[in-house]
């Protein structure tokens, strides 16, 4: 059900929230909308923009000229340059794109300009339509500090500001955030008065970049808040809904990783509900709110709620709504753009449960360092839709990524999210389940993912019972008093032996078959008894693996394996094993590229396997000098703290570098003095570059490089949040 299809002639009489009597609006239908964004959330825009016979623009990067949302759309535009300050948040090539195209109306997504009242207010003087919530209203939820003021004359609760120079000891811990901020990015967690001054600083510093203001607060942080926020769809007639709520508790670096609706906590509590709608109408009402936007709260377990903003624009986990209600958000947020009604007084009513993952490239047991490089498959079985519900219990996958033969290429230059993957369910015990199944059974290859964090979160028996909050990742994590491992890959030791031994069997049948793999016996050679061997890495870890071939058949080398596996049918992408009487079937696929490791990935109901062929070309990092601090990964150097001479001490900040819209801090592995820097502020460096060079007092400098990880210390590397950098961040 949308408004576009059945919304009433007249006007709703009276808001739903009491605001009196609905002003009269004229309508302007939209034939074609730009979408100001990329990647996945331009894709699902345009999806309903063609679905209601809409003509679809996109503009796309150099980065992005092949990106299916430039492909896929009527007209594409292209915005020179690669970094998002050069492209997406240039509100003036933006618009000069759409009059170049044709379009007469503007939709930001979420991220970049979305949150943007000067781009707004640019696109309205330009005679477009814009496709968001009136100016006056994004400006007074763009600032953190005034939101809270206006809120608490409206009466919703609130957290208590505190000014930075008033914190004292008892009022520990405290949250630095970011006035004009969100997505995590100019927000850190003080737990010590010495260290207050710097995570201001800090916070600051990303604030400024991220969306060029650096006005910071701090306010009370509660150890084990649980994130639940309120979809918000107003009309310019007076109407407002409050259609269902979200929780989103599951969070690392206060990022939202898993949400879901309805809330458990909300379900569990009487009454909490009806509040929660209450204060969210009430916000919206007291700034004049139309189209859709979330206002979002912090609340502990026993159902006190406090509010923490207002997000003037769609919501990345907006699936999770529409999939329980049955509404198309963006078709709503058109409607009311063109000045129709909502359909109703009141929204449709929840059914059913659903939850979305958030699939990234990036690594849980590395601090969550981004990835970036090939991703050459991206198959989640199961799928019943996308873009769309799903409107019935099944799977729904959102991506801004259609790897072909040769791969898709994810980059540096915007945040690392590669899918979401959104299920359906009767009940949530069934959403969870069938969400963690697509995920476990999903073929993603090329790139380190937390896949296997979302499948063990999904399954921990904490969160099936609905015992959530923000720190969940922090309790349950490696640290946390259970010792699950939630970082830990899906497959065990063991299974990883046989997935590489898989690998190495098929691998060897193709190099000495001269027809089909399949059409001969098993391991059947014209030869006697022979060792075959080959060799893989595991993340950091060496893997060497060996299996027997004669005229029987092939049997692994290894006494143990040897003892619970027989190895059945082999094909070139394919090899049966029966298991201690369980038979499988394992499916191995390489990749290889001319100057490139080879990639090997091995999918089963073991678990999925990532492997990697030794390199047959030299590590980038022997020549270097040792004592020297190399790039993670490729990025922008943003501060350098020291200079050639200095003195450094172990774990001494000396540099910092943004990668993936992350800041990382790169510091001192031992006690030295800074012999090199080779780079400065403003320098693009690639993964592995030399960065500094620090020697230690009789270093032999031929000893190789120190390794560099960044450093856990300074506070946590922050994803781009929504408003400035990253499309896929809240």
């Amino acid at each position: 059900m949308t408004a576009h299809d059945s919304a009433p002639a007249t006007p709703s009489p009276t808001s739903p929230s009491g605001a009196g009597a609905a002003p009269v609006t004229t309508t302007r239908p939209i034939t074609s909308v730009l979408v100001a964004n990329r990647g996945e959330i331009a894709r699902r825009v345009h999806h309903t923009a063609r679905t209601l016979g809409m003509t679809t623009v996109a503009v796309f990067s150099d980065a992005d000229a092949g990106a299916p949302h430039a492909r896929e759309a009527d007209a594409a535009v292209r915005l020179p340059g690669n970094t998002p300050a050069e492209t997406y948040l240039r509100g003036d090539l933006v618009i000069a794109a759409a009059e170049a195209a044709g379009a007469d109306a503007i939709h930001p997504g979420y991220g970049f300009l979305s949150e943007n009242a000067g781009f707004a207010r640019d696109v309205m003087a330009a005679g477009l339509t814009w496709v968001g919530p009136p100016v006056a209203a994004i400006e007074a939820m763009g600032s953190k500090i005034e939101a809270k003021k206006l809120m608490a004359a409206a009466g919703v609760p609130l957290l208590t500001d505190l000014e930075p120079a008033d914190v004292t000891e008892d009022m520990l811990p405290v949250l630095v955030k970011a006035s004009a901020g969100g997505g995590g990015r100019g927000m850190r967690v003080v737990r010590t008065l010495d260290t207050l001054h710097d995570e201001i600083a800090a916070a600051r510093r990303e604030a400024a970049s991220a969306f060029g203001d650096d006005a910071v607060f701090c306010e009370r942080y509660l150890e084990r808040g649980r994130h639940i926020e309120v979809q918000i769809m107003a009309d310019a007639r007076g109407t407002v809904w409050a259609v269902g709520e979200r929780e989103c508790s599951i969070q690392r670096r206060h990022q939202k990783v898993i949400e879901e609706a309805p809330s458990p906590l909300v379900e569990r509590i009487p009454g909490m509900r009806e509040k929660l709608y209450d204060a969210a109408r009430d916000a919206a009402a007291a700034i004049g709110y139309t189209g859709a936007g979330t206002v979002e709260f912090l609340a502990t377990d026993d159902g006190e709620f406090f509010f923490l903003e207002m997000n003037t624009r769609l919501q990345v986990e907006h699936p999770v709504t529409e999939a329980t209600t049955g509404l198309d958000l963006v078709a709503l947020q058109l409607d009311v753009a063109a000045g129709l009604p909502l359909p109703s007084a009141e929204p449709p009513a929840t059914r059913g449960w659903s939850v979305e993952a958030r699939l990234y490239a990036e690594d849980p047991a590395d601090d969550y360092a981004p990835g970036s490089g090939t991703l050459w498959a991206l198959d989640v079985p199961g799928v019943a839709s996308y873009f769309t519900g799903p409107h019935r219990p099944g799977i729904r996958l959102d991506s801004g990524f259609e790897p072909g033969p040769d791969g898709a290429e994810i980059g540096v230059h915007y945040d690392p999210m590669l899918a979401k993957v959104i299920s359906r369910g009767r009940t949530r015990t069934e959403a969870c389940a069938a969400l963690a199944a697509a995920l476990a059974r999903a073929r993603v290859h090329g790139l380190s993912t937390n896949r296997a964090q979302l499948v063990r979160v999904l399954r921990h028996p904490e969160f099936v019972a609905g015992n959530l909050s923000t720190a969940f990742l922090d309790e349950h994590g490696a640290d946390g008093p259970d010792g699950a491992q939630l970082a830990a890959p899906l497959a065990d030791a063991e299974d990883v032996r046989i997935s590489a031994l898989a690998a190495a069997i098929v691998a060897g049948g193709a190099e000495h078959a001269r027809g089909p793999v399949a059409s001969a016996p098993a391991g059947f050679r014209n030869v006697g008894r022979s060792l075959q061997t080959r060799s893989f890495r595991v993340g950091e870890d060496d893997l060497t693996v060996s299996y027997l071939r004669d005229r029987t058949g092939i049997r692994p080398a290894e006494e143990d394996l040897a003892a619970v596996v027989t190895i059945g049918a082999v094909t070139a992408s394919s090899l049966e094993v029966e298991l201690r009487g369980v038979r499988r079937t394992l499916e191995v696929s390489r990749y290889a590229r001319p100057g490139h490791d080879t990639r090997v990935e091995v999918d089963s109901s073991l678990g999925p396997v990532s492997l990697t062929e030794p390199p047959r070309y030299a590590d980038p990092t022997a020549g270097a000098a040792a004592g020297s601090l190399l790039a993670p990964m490729p990025g922008a150097i943003i501060r350098v703290a020291v200079s050639v001479g200095d003195t450094v001490t172990a774990g001494q900040p000396l540099l910092w570098m943004e990668a993936m819209k992350m800041e990382h801090t790169i510091s001192a592995t031992a006690d030295g003095v800074v012999t090199e820097l080779p780079v400065s502020v403003g320098d693009q460096v690639a993964a592995d570059a030399v960065l500094v060079v620090v020697t230690e007092p009789g270093t032999d400098p031929t000893s190789g490089p120190a390794t560099t990880t960044p450093d856990p210390t300074s506070g946590p590397a922050t994803t781009a949040p929504d408003a400035a950098s990253g499309p896929e961040q809240e």
